[in-house]
């Protein structure tokens, strides 16, 4: 039988940093301020967030080894569905919503495919060179 988790840590590594860095830019190429100050900031406040937490998480990707990678995965969770809920439930247009709701959907189907591994980052990290 196949595991639903088939995607190694080091590609969620690089989602990472990439929803990161789509989270901060997004709001203004979208322009989420005309939406909602709220829904601009937010985005831009969890790419920051996302981008700290992913650096001080211990996986291969991380620059500092403080929170293990099944508590970065509760994080990115409780963001994702954050970011549905928001997508549902605020008053935000058409572009605002459908952004949040995409991000949170795919964020929470990342966690869900995500291979846990037990190996500590120095060991994965040797392993791809």
């Amino acid at each position: 039988m196949s595991s639903i988790r088939f995607l190694p840590q080091s590609i969620h590594g690089v989602l990472d940093y990439a929803v990161a860095l789509t989270l901060i830019v997004a709001p203004f190429v979208f322009d989420f301020r005309a939406d909602s100050n709220f829904a601009h900031w937010l985005s831009v406040a969890a790419g920051a967030g996302l981008l700290v937490y992913s650096l001080v998480t211990d996986y291969g990707l991380g620059a500092v080894e403080l929170i293990p990678f099944k508590l970065h995965l509760v994080f990115d969770f409780a963001a994702g569905a954050l970011f549905v809920a928001l997508a549902l439930l605020a008053s935000f247009e058409t572009t605002t919503a459908a952004f949040y709701g995409i991000v949170g959907a795919a964020v929470i189907a990342v966690v869900f495919v995500t291979d846990l591994g037990d190996e500590p980052a120095p060991a994965r990290a040797a392993s791809l060179s």
